[in-house]
């Protein structure tokens, strides 16, 4: 009777121990460095490092993050997620619709702040205007790396930047490059590959559907 009190309380302590790990998601990966989500708070941890929430960060890469919890090892990809009892989050999906012209369009923000976004399969990378990015707040001449930029016109002169946050409905990516083109085009912000290239996309008739990869 006593032993299996014994095994009835160290179960409970197990239980208890995965009941109470922090919740981790990734938010953004680098070499020997990775930006977590621990518990609602955002952390930025180096390979070796351990949060105040005992989160340690074993090693990263651009592709993937080991970290460390209760003496347990997971090993993470971007936008994944651990906590509790280790089970992934659901996924989260954005559906967008054609315009009158055909084209998919939707209202989303960057930085926190509002844009119109067209879906654009073609753009290598998320790309909008001077004139936009200054309304925006990017400092894209202080920040960015000068570069040339093909576009329907020829080519144009323009900034390589990393924007802090781009979300599309419940969709929400930190560190996306983008393109900062000269002047007062595209109209509309451009959401291109390096948004698209992280969720999965599908088109369901007149329906464009994006989904979070975890």
């Amino acid at each position: 009777m006593k032993r299996l009190a014994l095994m009835v309380l160290v179960l409970g302590i197990v239980t208890a121990t995965l009941a109470d790990a922090p919740r981790v998601r990734v938010l953004a990966l680098f070499t020997d460095k990775a930006m977590l989500e621990i518990d609602g708070r955002e952390r930025l941890l180096r390979a070796g490092q351990t949060s105040p929430e005992g989160v340690r960060l074993v090693g990263a890469d651009q592709h993937e993050a080991v970290i460390e919890v209760g003496g347990k090892r997971e090993t993470l990809t971007f936008g994944t997620a651990v906590g509790g009892s280790f089970a992934a989050p659901a996924s989260r999906e954005v559906k967008i619709y054609r315009n009158a012209r055909g084209a998919y369009t939707t209202a989303g923000s960057i930085n926190g702040r509002t844009v119109d976004f067209m879906v654009d399969t073609g753009a290598t990378a998320i790309a909008l205007s001077a004139t936009e990015a200054r309304r925006l707040g990017i400092a894209y001449r202080l920040d960015g790396d000068p570069v040339q930029v093909t576009t329907a016109s020829g080519v144009a002169r323009g900034h390589r930047v990393s924007l802090d946050r781009v979300t599309v409905g419940d969709i929400s990516l930190r560190n996306v490059e983008a393109l900062v083109i000269a002047g007062d085009l595209p109209e509309q912000v451009l959401l291109g590959m390096t948004f698209l290239n992280r969720v999965d996309m599908r088109q369901e008739g007149a329906e464009m559907v994006l989904k979070t990869k975890y």
